[in-house]
């Protein structure tokens, strides 16, 4: 059927001396051509038109959600959606001569428009991620996971519709159709799915934010959380490489979350020095009268010295032989030097548990343990205290007659070979 507005250009060609078919082929080419050009220029027009009216709102909007949007190329795959409904127009009268031809042309157009959308949605979709991001309440959640939920439905959604569109069925029947794939579909998208699941618990639960610092051996990871997707959980470690962790590990398997500690009052100090248990002696009264002069402890000595001769002297006690009776030991007074040590550092958060334990005896020695906490929790300064601490400990221990455990120089020896 020739009539319209191709009519105008297929006669000029007949007239041309030119055969009816090539005619038809050459009018459908141009007009085709004419179409095409009309959509460039006017989706130069309407792009120009939104970028700038959007470049404006965005300058005046207080609200920066805008400001994602122009980044994120809304406005411009917006622009694309006039030019698209035009060619819709124009491709039947293009191919009125050409059934077929317009069948597959007015498809691909069709299949091209879905995926336009996806792409708008896709951009939509980041600038509201974007602009969470910059909300304090969302700022550490794991928006990255739900934003790529989405898209996934989108994306499926999409190819749907563009199979419907190729097949020329309709989007029910393969909804239909999933029932009987879905043992399939969930082995394809098994991580996906776990992800998903992962990252609701790890939301609800709170167990995992972006900044946290984070401790999972079996993936070797120790470092802050940087990203947490669909499916996987990204960690800086301390150093600088990237460790990539499934998500639904996080649920699966143990790991440590740091935030307690960096959220709480201080770092604990964990360590012992393990005392050589020959070294480990009774205090006779020439070693008291030694220690009475260390500062720290003169009090306690000479309360606690007091108390123990009374002791002594009100049950008769035989003093000749140390064992009999109750005694001073230095490994003894050392703890209470330790203690009052801590007690003492400006460093040592006295608010939390602050103690000196003995542990029980090993084949080294016996542990003597430093639990406390550093009021400083950044990681160079919790070093530093910790070494300070026990700089002075060890230079004190010849103080106190007291020794650590060391390897001897044969065995060290032998073990190195």
């Amino acid at each position: 059927m020739k009539n319209g507005l191709h009519r105008f250009l297929y006669d000029y060609l007949l007239k041309t001396g030119i055969s009816e078919d090539f005619a038809a082929y050459l009018n459908t080419l141009l007009l085709l051509v004419g179409a095409l050009i009309l959509a460039g220029v006017l989706d130069y027009i309407v792009w120009k038109v939104l970028r700038s009216v959007s470049v404006r709102l965005a300058r005046k909007s207080k609200n920066n959600f805008d400001n994602f949007l122009v980044a994120n190329k809304v406005p411009r795959y917006l622009a694309h959606i006039l030019p698209f409904l035009v060619l819709f127009e124009l491709v039947p009268i293009a191919f009125s001569d050409f059934d077929f031809g317009e069948r597959i042309v007015l498809k691909l157009l069709h299949i091209l428009f879905v995926v336009l959308t996806l792409f708008v949605v896709k951009s939509i979709f980041r600038s509201i991620n974007d602009y969470l991001k910059t909300r304090p309440r969302f700022k550490d959640k794991p928006m990255d996971s739900y934003i790529q939920v989405f898209m996934i439905f989108a994306w499926i959604f999409g190819m749907l519709t563009i199979f419907a569109i190729v097949t020329d069925t309709t989007i029910w029947r393969f909804f239909t159709a999933l029932g009987a794939a879905s043992a399939i579909i969930l082995l394809i998208f098994k991580d996906s799915i776990l992800g998903l699941v992962a990252s609701i618990q790890v939301s609800i639960n709170d167990m995992v934010r972006i900044g946290d610092w984070i401790t999972f051996d079996k993936y070797g990871a120790d470092g802050d959380v940087s990203e947490i997707t669909l499916a996987t959980v990204k960690v800086q470690n301390f150093d600088k490489t990237i460790t990539t962790i499934p998500t639904y590990a996080l649920i699966s398997d143990s790991f440590q979350n740091w935030r307690g500690m960096q959220e709480s009052g201080g770092r604990r100090i964990k360590r012992a020095l393990i005392i050589s248990q020959k070294s480990i002696r009774f205090l006779n009264d020439e070693d008291i009268e030694s220690l009475k002069k260390i500062q720290r402890i003169t009090p306690y000595i000479i309360t606690r010295s007091e108390n123990i001769t009374s002791y002594n002297n009100e049950n008769g006690i035989d003093k000749n032989l140390l064992i009999n009776g109750r005694n001073l030991t230095n490994i003894g007074v050392f703890r209470k030097y330790v203690e009052t040590y801590l007690e003492n550092h400006s460093a040592i958060n006295k608010g939390m548990t602050l103690m000196t334990r003995q542990l029980p005896p090993t084949t080294q020695g016996v542990p003597l343990e430093i639990y406390a906490f550093s009021a400083d929790k950044r990681w160079e300064n919790y070093e530093y205290v910790m070494a300070d601490i026990f700089d002075h400990l060890l230079a004190a221990l010849p103080y106190f007659s007291l020794e650590v455990f060391e390897l001897p120089v044969s065995l060290s020896t032998t073990t190195v070979k």
